[in-house]
């Protein structure tokens, strides 16, 4: 009997493709629902179908080992990434002007306004955490909020 190539296989294949040169039989191995070995004869096109899935699942694991990042992402490695990266000055000095501008259009708002969207955007709370604390309905808050970011795309427009 001709011995498979020894593959990784992904976790999700669960079946041994194996060929017995002297009798020229394909068999599939796999284990049933109940926990029992099964060996089923199978044609050449079946064989050969298994191994190109097989091969296709090889090629995945690769990828994903190769491409994909398996590190932990932690508050310390992300601001050590931060820090390693090169700064441009010009991105610094239009980011702030960016934000310089947003707080002052966010001043032309009206105290309600300003509140609310300071909430929603900067202390991440939802509409209903808002609604709450000021003991009004969902549905104003979102009108209140909507119609602040009208204004404020007017505003930084021009």
């Amino acid at each position: 009997m001709a011995k498979m190539p020894k593959r990784n296989k992904s976790k999700d294949n669960p079946y041994t493709l194996d060929f017995n040169e002297n009798k020229d039989i394909y068999t599939v191995e796999f284990v049933d629902n109940k926990g029992v070995i099964n060996k089923v004869e199978i044609s050449v096109d079946v064989f050969q179908a298994f191994d190109r899935f097989e091969l296709e699942d090889i090629s995945q694991i690769h990828k994903f080992r190769k491409h994909i990042e398996h590190s932990e992402l932690t508050e310390n490695t992300l601001h050590n990434r931060m820090i390693d990266t090169n700064v441009n000055v010009e991105d610094i000095v239009e980011n702030q002007i960016m934000v310089d501008e947003l707080k002052l259009a966010i001043e032309t708002l009206t105290d309600t306004q300003k509140k609310r969207i300071k909430m929603y955007y900067f202390e991440d709370l939802t509409l209903q955490k808002i609604a709450n604390i000021e003991g009004c309905s969902i549905k104003n808050v979102h009108k209140s909020i909507e119609q602040a970011k009208e204004k404020l795309k007017e505003i930084l427009k021009k």
